[in-house]
């Protein structure tokens, strides 16, 4: 205690000392550069500190000589003070890095020179770096074990010129042989097959389509993927290693060695601390039930679903904490959760950002979460998946903000505007349609009051121009979805489309259509909708085929086609424009004729659905399911050609004819055509393959009868095939090769290739 007051006294010493011995150092005069010869001396006095007129500091030329090393221009520097007059002179000492002249390969064969150049960072006209070029190598040296040498060798020479202080990189390859994997075995395995473990791995003997080379980085992942799949089955203790033995001929023999422990189970899961919800009602969302084999990653997924269930009911704030523990007397893994649920979380307000050409008003209409509801997770999800099939957006982002009231956040959403404008054209080749071209300019973010851009008011408009060898579309289609600020859709479209005759796809005839449509559509719930469409088409067949039945030539002329149909439609996809789960389905009535005036009457009803399934990872089953009965009226005997079913083709049952499955003319020749019902299904397996191209597997079934009695009577048509999908920048295309099952005669019995463009919306 008596110490203390000498305290302040005895750092005013330390203080005064330092001020008397800093004020006895010599002053700088000059600070110099010598030995320099590539590097200019204003570029090494930018890296030092220390100046003329500052006072001999030790600390402050160590810094100095760092800064240079760390410049990587010198391999050495030293520094000198020398007296002067009035005070020292620094001078410093550099041995500059040679400079480097050239870089170049020995004993490279795999891979040539300007390949190797590509991927090392050590180049002409730089300082020789050691600790890049040593980068350089191990870079050099992955790329040859990615292509299976194993056991590459490489080094280096510095072949240096000292008249010119520039040096040859000479990199020197000893690639070594190839090794090839003779056999892999496992030892070890006791819970599975052999054959089990052999397929979660890529290292293997040759074979087809295998090359059987050894590689490092692959196997180090193989033994990844093992340990991950024991883990994932409740082997916590499993332990991996690898053996290598070669053969006379240099072949590896691999041995993988596995020791898989115990399976851990889960024992007793305890919950505490949920006081709003029944322990009972909490646990449904558990996956691991007592007795169930313990992972981690279902843990994780388990405290996961806890997390969810709170936030899906409000309580965005309910903390989780999970503890598993081993029982030593039962040997089972005990989980404990703790929750504190905290309090419901209510929206105070919601904020857009992000949005520079979307209104607000367009965003806001498509959330199903609004001020003063609950912070619900589901409502959340929904609102976010209705953005995104908007098709407005690259990025959205839901956060929530803290506010000065009790129990009330703001919820922020951030969107990054994607472009929604586009101007396509294009040519190809359909085999429906054979050569086209196309042009269309639209806008799915249309404004049709905002002046001169035009965007933003979530209205969506298209001009669409097709020219072909047999067909010439143009459309014009507008769409208001939201009409005066109430939910209910008004759409316009104007067309024409005309076909010329060819009998190879099931047409006899000349067809031109004009005529114009409206459309009004309304959400009835979340998932649910209705709409309704009226159709006025004058329709001229022309250029009938002389040799068709007296049927089919009473189809020339014109006739009038008015058109009233009402389809309800339920919507589940997660993504309308790229879906991976959900289903689509349509229910229409159409009623043509009758009260809506034309020359023709029947009633025609159809249904549609969609189903996506993730079946493993990105492979996606999809089931297809088209239906369809016309019922005529009134005068009307028969229904016309153009108005009937027709299948056969890319679009319902690949592998046949387009047009060809289904009734004949049995008179004078075997064209199609068509009937007054319809049954066709699709199963598609889709895969990636690279980026945006992916791969399918189909099975499809179907058939067209010739009266609405015969619906499902038999006399289907199948096929098998396989088929690639790509994304391009003008839309998608899809090629497909179809096997037909049930072949007639007529009918091609080795397949068709079916070839199809779309355009980009």
């Amino acid at each position: 205690m008596k110490v203390k007051p000498f305290i302040p006294v005895l750092l005013a010493l330390v203080f005064l000392c330092s001020l008397s011995l800093a004020q006895d150092m010599p002053k700088i005069v000059d600070v110099k550069i010598s030995g320099n010869t590539n590097v200019s001396e204003s570029a090494i006095m930018a890296k030092v500190k220390i100046r003329s007129g500052q006072a001999f500091s030790q600390q402050l030329i160590d810094e100095d000589i760092k800064r240079l090393y760390a410049t990587g221009y010198f391999t050495d520097v030293a520094v000198e003070a020398k007296e002067a007059t009035d005070g020292v002179v620094i001078l410093f000492y550099v041995q500059e890095a040679p400079y480097i002249n050239s870089v170049v390969f020995k004993g490279n064969r795999v891979f040539n020179e300007e390949k190797l150049k590509q991927w090392i960072k050590s180049k002409p006209e730089q300082f020789f770096d050691k600790w890049q070029l040593r980068t350089d190598i191990e870079e050099i040296r992955l790329k040859y074990q990615e292509k299976g040498f194993a056991d590459v060798k490489i080094d280096y020479e510095l072949d240096t010129d000292k008249s010119s202080g520039k040096t040859t990189v000479v990199i020197i390859v000893n690639e070594g042989g190839r090794v090839r994997i003779k056999s892999v075995n496992i030892k070890g395995v006791k819970a599975y097959k052999e054959k089990r473990i052999l397929k979660l791995i890529k290292t293997r003997n040759k074979a087809w389509f295998r090359s059987g080379v050894y590689k490092e980085d692959v196997l180090k992942d193989d033994l990844s993927k093992i340990e991950s799949f024991y883990k994932k089955n409740g082997y916590l203790d499993v332990k991996l290693g690898s053996e290598e033995s070669y053969d006379k001929k240099g072949r590896m023999v691999l041995t993988l060695n596995i020791e898989e422990g115990k399976q851990y189970k889960v024992g007793v899961v305890e919950l505490k601390g949920a006081e709003v919800f029944s322990d009972q009602e909490v646990k449904k969302s558990f996956a691991m039930k007592e007795g169930s084999v313990f992972s981690y990653e279902s843990l994780k997924s388990d405290t996961q679903s806890l997390q969810d269930f709170y936030f899906d009911r409000g309580y965005i704030k309910a903390a989780i904490e999970t503890v598993p523990a081993v029982n030593p007397e039962t040997g089972l893994v005990d989980i404990k959760y703790s929750v504190v649920e905290n309090d419901v979380n209510y929206v105070n307000k919601i904020d857009i950002r992000g949005n520079v050409k979307t209104k607000d008003v367009v965003i806001r209409r498509e959330l199903k979460i609004l001020p003063g509801d609950k912070f619900e997770g589901s409502k959340i999800k929904r609102s976010r998946q209705r953005l995104q099939n908007l098709g407005y957006f690259e990025e959205i982002d839901f956060d929530v903000a803290s506010t000065d009231e009790k129990n009330k956040q703001d919820l922020s959403i951030r969107v990054k505007e994607s472009k929604t404008g586009e101007l396509s054209f294009g040519a190809g080749y359909s085999s429906i349609d054979e050569f086209i071209g196309f042009v269309e300019i639209s806008q799915r973010n249309f404004d049709i009051m905002n002046m001169p851009t035009f965007t933003g008011a979530g209205q969506q408009i298209s001009l669409r121009a097709e020219i072909g060898t047999i067909r010439n579309d143009y459309e014009l289609s507008f769409t208001e979805p939201w009409i005066f600020g109430h939910p209910y859709l008004f759409g316009l479209d104007l067309y024409q489309h005309s076909r010329d005759r060819a009998r190879d796809i099931g047409y006899a005839w000349d067809e031109e259509r004009k005529g114009f449509a409206l459309r009004f559509g309304k959400d009835i719930s979340e998932y649910n909708s209705l709409h309704l469409r009226l159709r006025f088409d004058k329709i001229d067949i022309s250029n009938v085929a002389d040799d068709v039945s007296d049927s089919l030539k009473n189809e020339a002329g014109s006739k009038n086609i008015h058109a009233a149909r009402l389809t309800f439609a339920r919507e589940t996809r997660d993504n309308v424009f790229d879906p991976r789960k959900g289903y689509y389905f349509s229910s229409s009535i159409e009623n043509v004729g009758g009260f809506m005036g034309g020359n023709v009457d029947f009633i025609r009803q159809t249904n549609q659905f969609s189903y996506f399934y993730p079946v493993y990872g990105n492979w996606i089953l999809n089931l297809r399911m088209n239906s369809g009965i016309i019922d005529k009226y009134g005068k009307t005997s028969t229904v016309p050609l153009y108005e009937r079913f027709f299948a056969g083709g890319a679009y319902t049952i690949r592998g046949y004819d387009e047009r060809s499955v289904g009734p004949k003319d049995t008179v004078k020749t075997t064209d199609p055509v068509g009937g007054e019902a319809l049954l066709v299904g699709n199963l598609e397996l889709t895969f990636p393959v690279y980026e945006n191209i992916k791969g399918a597997f189909f099975y499809d079934l179907g058939n067209v009868w010739a009266k609405k009695s015969d619906f499902g009577s038999g006399g289907y048509k199948s096929s098998l095939g396989c088929g690639l999908r790509l994304k391009t920048p003008i839309g998608p295309i899809s090629l497909d090769y179809g096997y037909p099952l049930d072949a007639e005669s007529g009918d091609s019995k080795s397949g068709r290739v079916h070839f199809s463009m779309g355009h980009k919306f």
